[in-house]
């Protein structure tokens, strides 16, 4: 089964609260002929994937579709991973609603609504499925006509006209509304919705009942598809109906009349009395002919001074000052029963003017009947209330009678107040309503482009009527019933927002461009509050909908959207592959996209003629034209996997990677805008054709454009009809033929991809297939009046040309021939030689150059059919496939320099070769493919073809040679990189054949096919829980491959160049600083036992141990050549590790047998390399030496202690001191002048007076170290159990013997008491704590016996490794307790908080370069003084997860962010710190060991479980 037949599964990812993300809230799934499947996915740790998750959707998973029917689908869920999906198989076209349900903290929580539109499938007529060998045309393969009917003749006799429409190409004809038209004869001013127009018809058919000429329009439209292969499309004229509809007589409820929008009554006074100003114009001595701007003023300035003083509209606004005071004044006289409480509004004299009126308003006045003048009242108790308290009168019996008149003023005041501002509206209202009247006034009369309507009338009045008034002669309605409002629009009106609705003061500022002939619809909320007009428009949309295979919705964006979804609800029920088109201006694409999504909209009407010069053509073309050439998504994110479920084997991923814009209608032309002749030039109606023709989207035109009619005709008071006998010889119709029959072609055979180049009045439109790269290039002169000219060469480099046809447009004559038919202007196409295709070579390779003839003027076309041969299919081929045989022999540290290696590993290995550089962006982070596919991953997802990157591939193959050089460069010590290169090789002499503009899409599928080749063979080498993990384990293990790798300035051993793990890239990579011994051990279990690489980590384990010194592990290996021995911790980290082998690995018993040669001799002294290894040691005898030396105490002072040894440390820093406590059994070390321990900042900096002072000293007993001690006592006890450790404790300590059972038991009794810092004060005396300085409870110390009390108590994230590896130590409730409560203190968004932020010393910005006078932070002293690591954070989480403290769920949230970032970070990896809130930091490693580590080790956990481990 070809991936064309497979089901195709579109995957959307949510937010985290289950909400589509902002980018996505709406998304389209094309349907074809076979299965359709959006899968909703959860990712890992999201809230909503936690919490029982059910998505709910109206689309119809089970019955018919009902838009407020929500069906339940389940989430099938991971329980290790914590993500969850839920599949919808699509199969009805619609517009759908989907949200998640979700329990949080046990409350129901419902996400954001999202909406997917299943778009319709448009079946070919037969003889088009026979020629394409398809069933269904792609929607973007649409042409649409648009076509008046009323000048199209009798329906019967329309056969000429669609042939003529066939023969053009166009595939589908709009038609504006058929049916019967009100008294303006305007087609969009419909008096009878279910009636269709006379002049449709014959003299015999006109007196047919109205079923049978509906019978016979739909059977010429029937017969229209039958036939000629032509689609139907019909507008729906939702918003209005003519004001000469016979229904408003029965039911003007169906507007917004004076009766139930009595709001509008001041509008309509306003608008009866400019009528009626407009009859008796003469009379008032005002001009009736407008021939200047003067004349406007005159009648404004007229209805300012005269008009408006006589209306009073005012009095709608305001409360009658003078009778309300009246009212009050008997209240205040007579008392009788009226309860007032002053104390309700004490304070209101106080008060600001504004407030005291805003709140007078709301308490004190009442609204009456919106249409009455003076409609305010008061209430009289509040009235009172308010008044008393205003005064400072308590109660309304302190009233005397020689009060009253003063207290009436004060009320009468409080009114004036009251109404002030609502004056102050009137005034407002009166200025732009007098403003609008003259624009509107001036552009009716005197606009070049306005209708001119002529002289003041009462019938043609100073500016269009607002209200249709009708006559109720039988008077069976209730008063103000039959004045109705008519429609219109407002220029930059908030479309969601009903400017007839109740609060608008639209018709009374006169804002509306009002359609005089059109009454505006009065829907309400539901059918309920109208049911005669909804169950009327239901009919006329449902029979538009079984009549039409497409609707237009006229000015949807008035369309109340609730009214439009019940509409189009009931279009799809009679037909579910409707087509709807819409007629959208919001004035955004926030707002365009919510009508598209909410309707189903499938596209948007787009207008080429809204451009003004070329380049803003070119601009459209470029928006609308088309996916760029060279798009990489497709062929590189769109994947054929196994399915999950039963149903299919296979699927088609189509990842949904954003949200989706609506679709273009790209018409050159619509029945509403001007033609070329009139906005630029007649010759302009070719190219402008042309440009719109080679779009990858539908298209349009009008009748009458093609024919080169000169101007927009109109639509109501035309009279003549289109030609009954056309001429497919007039206009351009021979051209449009061959442009819209290659459209048809490109579209159905796939050339999706477009250029776009404009330069002065030449643009290019190169359409091309994204598989065979053919294309078909429109190179078009435009003739935009007063443009420049002259362009570059044409040059098509690496193609064959073939010249396909040229033409070019002349106008004869700039009158249309009198005719009783509408027509054209005379003109001629003249038919254009090909251009000179001349072959020739640059540097850049073989071109060929486009000569344009002289007679390629302005409104001149030229198509070239182009092609790179037949080699496409072969590149392509090659490049997407590579055998298992170039990367079956490669082992990982072969897959890391092909994959990874930053700058300083490639210039340490390469004798100083570096990574690649991007001109204009920078440098890669990998030389090897990651460092391209970090950044090739947004290039290919957006396809973000203006990327530096591509420029440079498009300017020369430099980054194919170094990818291939850099692998020769390795070859001689990396022998099985040679089939890859051979690979590379043969790939790049097809690339360089390749035309420049293909390179960079070329170039990315190379690097892409080997980069996945080689991924998945390193993911293939690695343990079965990597190979079956999800997308994150897999990313966290090749931090294995990307970190462990050969450096020749380093190793394990002073003498093999051997693999070893780096600490973190890019700043410990080589020499001396790429081992670190605590940093590899605490990595260890994740990075090389969890991913199965159990030699690797033998090998590291063995030179470890092969380097003990004093009983000591190094803190820098160095190679084993000078490691430095000043850390306390690194060898209890090492036991931990041997441990894990023991436990993880197949032959993990042998480790302790395993043959350690010794570096140093026995005595510890230091000797050169050459004077070591003269003896060897089992591994098991290691660990007993450890244990040996530290129950005898280690004292020493470091080698070579000193300015060579440590610039920055004070002298007593280098001796070293280990102790064990015999009274807790801690181990205690250190002084306030080291830091052993893996909080190791020194301070150094001389001007803030730091240099040499530990910034985080922690003597004493650290919480990890007594933890790790504990881990491997019970270790040890538990192998001597078994007979695989011999010894049973350590001689001669005081002349006894302590037994390993005695130290663990002593360290288990005693570590609550000497750690645990109680939550209850007076618990205190049970454990050993200093009250007075104890700064947080419910924890655990960081030290115990330190050398400074207070760092004791400082809360950090040390003893969560305790936990991890000796949860035994701890009383479980309150390990629980300090694990929750850290949650909430020290967990970031990325790392933990090394230090307490409650803490005075806490600084959480690491700024290693920053050399100033704070002695806390200067020079980076803070390292672990608050920067957030990210290494502890596994310990953490392990801890949790063993003590039960954290649920599974919560431990997928915290790991959201780790996901993301190491998804997007070109490194591919998690660093070792940031700074607060998971700041950046730029002086940390940007991918560390331990940080991915630590990750992999709690995965193994939580997957493989604590058996595996036993």
């Amino acid at each position: 089964m070809s991936s064309d037949t497979l089901p195709r599964l579109f995957t959307l990812a949510l937010a985290d609260n289950g909400s589509p993300t902002d980018d996505k809230t709406y998304i389209r799934v094309p349907l074809f002929e076979g299965k359709v499947i959006l899968r909703i996915i959860l990712k890992p740790g999201s809230l909503a994937a936690g919490g029982h998750p059910v998505l709910q959707t109206n689309y119809p998973v089970t019955g018919e579709y009902d838009r407020h029917k929500f069906h339940p689908v389940k989430f099938v869920k991971d329980p290790n991973l914590l993500d969850a999906y839920c599949d919808i198989e699509l199969d009805l076209p619609g517009a759908y609603q989907y949200r998640v349900e979700y329990k949080d903290d046990k409350k129901t929580v419902v996400s954001d609504t999202g909406y997917f539109v299943a778009e319709p499938r448009i079946v070919l007529p037969e003889q088009k499925k026979k020629k394409y060998g398809q069933a269904l045309l792609p929607l973007d393969g649409l042409m649409t006509l648009s076509m008046v009917p009323k000048w199209m003749g009798d329906i019967t006799q329309w056969g000429p006209l669609m042939k003529e429409v066939e023969y053009a190409g166009y595939n589908m004809i709009h038609f504006v509304p058929m049916q019967k038209r009100g008294d303006s004869n305007s087609p969009y001013s419909i008096a009878d919705q279910l009636a269709f127009s006379d002049d449709l018809f014959n003299g015999k058919d006109k007196k047919k009942s109205n079923k049978q000429k509906t019978e016979i329009v739909e059977k010429a439209l029937a017969k229209i598809y039958s036939q000629h292969g032509i689609l139907s499309l019909s507008d729906v004229v939702w918003n209005h109906t003519s004001n000469s509809t016979e229904f408003l007589l029965k039911h003007p409820e169906a507007g917004y009349n004076l009766h139930n929008s009595p709001y509008l009554q001041p509008a309509y006074d306003l608008d009866t009395a400019l009528v009626e100003l407009s009859g008796r114009m003469t009379e008032e001595g005002l001009p009736v002919d407008i021939k200047s701007d003067h004349d406007a003023d005159v009648i404004i300035a007229y209805i300012k001074d005269r008009v408006y003083p006589a209306l009073k509209l005012y009095e709608y606004k305001v409360i009658d000052v003078s009778k309300y005071g009246q009212v009050i004044r008997e209240a205040l006289s007579k008392k009788n029963n009226v309860k007032c409480d002053p104390s309700k509004y004490k304070g209101i004299d106080t008060m600001d003017v504004k407030e005291r009126i805003q709140r007078f308003g709301k308490e004190v006045v009442v609204d009456g009947h919106m249409g009455s003048r003076f409609h305010k009242s008061v209430d009289i108790p509040a009235a009172l209330s308010f008044l008393l308290a205003f005064n400072h009168i308590d109660q309304l019996d302190q009233v005397t009678d020689n009060r009253v008149e003063g207290l009436v003023s004060s009320f009468e005041s409080l009114l004036n107040d009251y109404n002030l501002p609502l004056y102050e509206e009137y005034d407002e209202e009166t200025r732009v309503a007098l403003s609008n009247v003259k624009g509107r006034l001036l552009f009716t009369r005197l606009a070049e482009n306005g209708p001119k309507l002529g002289t003041i009338t009462k019938s043609n009045p100073v500016i269009e009527t607002y209200f249709t008034r009708l006559e109720d002669k039988k008077g069976v309605h209730p008063k103000g019933s039959m004045m109705l409002a008519n429609n219109g629009w407002i220029w930059n009106a908030d479309p969601l927002v009903d400017f007839a609705g109740p609060g608008s003061i639209a018709y009374l500022r006169r804002e509306v461009i009002i359609w005089g002939d059109c009454v505006k619809l009065r829907y309400g909320d539901a059918p309920e509050d109208n049911p005669w007009l909804w169950k009327h428009m239901r009919e006329y949309t449902e029979q538009v909908a079984r009549m039409f295979h497409g609707i237009r919705i006229d000015n949807c964006h008035s369309t109340p959207l609730h009214v439009a979804e019940y509409f189009l609800d009931a279009a799809r029920k009679v037909r579910p592959d409707l087509y709807v088109l819409a007629e959208l201006f919001t004035g955004s694409s926030e707002k365009d996209n919510r009508f598209v999504s909410r309707l189903g909209i499938h596209a948007l009407i787009r207008e080429a003629m809204q451009a003004w010069d070329t380049h803003e053509l070119s601009r459209l073309a470029h928006r609308h034209g088309g996916k760029p050439v060279g798009s990489m998504d497709e062929d590189m994110i769109w994947k054929v996997v196994e399915y999950e479920g039963e149903n299919y084997d296979k699927v088609l991923r189509i990842p949904v990677t954003h949200g989706s814009m609506p679709r273009a209608l790209f018409m050159d032309c619509t029945h509403d805008n001007e033609t070329p002749f009139q906005k630029r030039t007649a010759e302009d109606a070719l190219p402008n054709a042309a440009v719109v023709a080679f779009s990858d989207c539908a298209v349009g035109s009008v009748k009458g454009y093609d024919e080169i009619y000169p101007r927009l005709l109109d639509i109501v008071n035309e009279e003549r009809n289109y030609n009954p006998k056309p001429s497919t010889s007039n206009g351009i119709i021979e051209v449009k033929h061959k442009l819209l029959n290659l459209h048809e072609r490109l579209c159905m055979e796939g050339y999706r991809e477009v250029h776009v180049h404009q330069e002065n009045d030449l643009l290019m439109v190169h359409r091309q297939h994204p598989g065979s790269q053919d294309g078909y290039l429109l190179i078009s002169r435009t003739a935009f009046p007063g443009q420049g000219t002259g362009y570059s060469p044409i040059r098509l480099r690496k193609s064959d040309v073939k010249f396909e046809f040229a033409y070019s447009l002349k106008i004869d004559g700039y009158q249309a021939k009198s005719s009783d038919y509408i027509e054209g202007l005379p003109c001629h196409v003249d038919t254009l030689d090909s251009p000179r295709l001349e072959e020739k070579e640059d540097e850049k390779g073989q071109f060929v150059q486009v000569i344009l003839p002289e007679t390629f003027t302005p409104g001149s076309i030229c198509v070239l059919k182009t092609s790179i041969g037949d080699k496409y299919a072969e590149i392509h081929e090659l490049v997407t496939t590579i055998d298992d045989n170039v990367t079956k022999e490669l082992d990982l540290i072969d897959c890391n320099v092909i994959l990874y290696r930053c700058q300083s590993e490639e210039a340490d290995s390469t004798g100083g070769n570096g990574v690649y550089n991007i001109p204009n962006y920078g440098s890669l982070v990998y030389a090897g493919l990651q460092g391209f596919m970090s950044i090739l991953h947004p290039i290919i997802k957006n396809n973000d073809l203006g990327h530096p990157l591509c420029d440079n591939l498009r300017a020369g193959n430099w980054a194919l040679e170094y990818t291939i050089n850099r692998l020769k460069e390795y070859q001689e010590k990396f022998s099985r990189l040679g089939k890859l290169i051979e690979w590379f090789e043969s790939r790049s002499v097809l690339i360089k054949e390749m035309p420049d503009f293909m390179v960079p899409k070329y170039f990315a599928l190379t690097v892409k096919t080997a980069y996945d080749k080689v991924y998945a063979h390193s993911l293939s080498l690695l343990s079965p829980l990597v190979q079956h993990g999800d997308h994150f384990i897999k990313q966290l293990a090749m931090t294995s491959v990307q970190l462990e790798s050969i450096v020749p300035s380093t190793g394990l051993s002073p003498t093999d160049c051997a693999p070893s793990l780096a600490a973190g890239l890019p700043h410990f990579t080589v020499g001396h600083m790429r081992v670190w011994g605590r940093d590899v051990l605490i990595a260890l279990r994740g990075i090389l036992l969890v991913t199965g690489r159990f030699e690797d980590a033998r090998n590291h384990l063995i030179a470890f141990a092969g380097s003990l010194r004093h009983g000591l592990i190094p803190n820098l290996l160095d190679s084993v050549r000078r490691p430095r021995y000043n850390s306390r911790d690194s060898v209890w980290f090492f036991m931990q590790a041997i441990q894990d082998y023991y436990n993880l690995a197949p032959d993990g018993p042998s480790i302790l047998q395993a043959n350690v040669p010794r570096r140093f001799p026995k005595d510890d002294k230091f000797v050169e390399v050459e004077d070591g290894y003269k003896y060897s040691m089992t591994m098991a005898e290691i660990m007993q030496e450890i244990m040996e030396r530290h129950v005898h105490g280690i004292h020493f002072r470091e080698h070579n202690a000193g300015i060579n040894l440590d610039l920055q440390m004070k002298d007593e820093g280098f001796n070293i001191d280990i102790d064990v406590d015999w009274e807790s059994g801690v181990l205690l070390g250190g002084n306030v002048w080291n830091c052993g321990t893996w909080m190791d900042k020194m301070g150094e900096s001389e001007r803030a007076k730091n240099k040499g002072y530990p910034g985080t000293s922690r003597d004493g007993a650290p919480a990890e170290i007594t933890g790790l001690l504990k881990s491997s006592l019970r270790w040890i006890n538990q192998l001597h159990e078994k007979g695989e450790y011999k010894w049973s404790g350590v001689d001669n300590v005081n002349g006894k013997t302590v037994t390993f059972k005695y130290w663990e038991d002593l360290l288990q009794k005693n570590f609550e008491r000497v750690y645990y810092v109680p939550l209850d004060p007076s618990e205190d005396e049970k454990y050993d704590v200093i009250s007075k300085i104890i700064n947080r409870r419910g924890i655990y110390k960081d030290v115990y016996k330190a050398t400074e009390a207070y760092t004791e108590y400082q809360l950090r994230p040390n003893f969560f490794v305790a936990m991890a590896v000796a949860p035994e130590l701890f009383d479980k409730e309150h390990a629980k307790h300090a694990i929750r409560f850290c949650k909430d203190t020290l967990l970031g968004p990325l790392g933990m908080c090394t230090l307490d932020p409650a803490d005075q010393q806490y600084r959480p910005y690491y700024r290693n370069w920053e050399d100033s006078d704070d002695f806390l932070t200067s020079k980076g002293r803070n390292y672990h003084q608050g920067p957030e690591w990210l290494w502890p954070l596994g310990y953490y989480l392990r801890a949790a997860r063993q003590l039960d403290a954290l649920h599974p769920q919560e431990i997928a949230r915290i790991l959201r962010p780790h996901r993301e970032h190491i998804s997007e970070t070109p490194w591919r990896g998690l660093p070792e710190l940031t700074n607060k809130n998971a700041e950046h930091c730029q002086d940390s490693c940007t991918t560390q060991a331990w940080s991915s580590g630590t990750l992999l080790d709690l995965f193994y956990d939580l997957i493989e479980g604590d058996e595996a481990t036993k």
